[in-house]
């Protein structure tokens, strides 16, 4: 018995705009790993060799690939978090051009894309999206905290 192919997306002309004439067959696993790792669609479209909009269609039309870009859109902010909380402990207040990090706009990022990040951790773990958010929420909360400890220590001319 063949294994039955899915049915593939209709891709209009106008959606493929700058994309190579032999697009990757890949590039759906590539578009994912991008976005986990920036939280960036267009520029893990431009990574992957494809328009936004191609992406962007797809995730619309299958249910699969919108599950999986969800998945990777948890794990970039799950980076974030991470990032931020490293930076904190460690005391690296600066970025590698010697500019001070942006941790106020990291956390307004965070919270964003709360939402989107309770929406699939909830999937991931079979768990209710408000649960996941209340953990998400208490997680910014002391970020926030740590920040403002940080600013004060400066402050008072104490170092971590």
């Amino acid at each position: 018995m063949a294994g039955r192919r899915r049915q593939r997306t209709k891709i209009k002309s106008q959606l493929k705009e700058g994309e190579n004439a032999k697009l990757n067959r890949h590039w759906r696993g590539l578009f994912l790993d991008y976005l986990a790792e920036s939280s960036n669609v267009t520029q893990s479209a431009q990574k992957a060799g494809i328009n936004p909009s191609r992406a962007y269609k797809i995730r619309r039309e299958e249910p699969e690939f919108a599950r999986q870009w969800l998945a990777a859109l948890w794990e970039g902010y799950t980076h974030l978090e991470m990032e931020i909380l490293g930076r904190l402990r460690e005391g690296r207040l600066q970025t590698a051009d010697g500019d001070k990090y942006d941790f106020a706009n990291a956390i307004r990022l965070l919270a964003a894309h709360r939402e989107n990040a309770a929406r699939a951790q909830a999937q991931q773990r079979n768990v209710s999206a408000i649960e996941v958010r209340a953990s998400i929420d208490r997680k910014v909360d002391a970020i926030r905290e740590q920040v403002r400890r940080e600013k004060e220590r400066a402050k008072t001319g104490r170092l971590a």
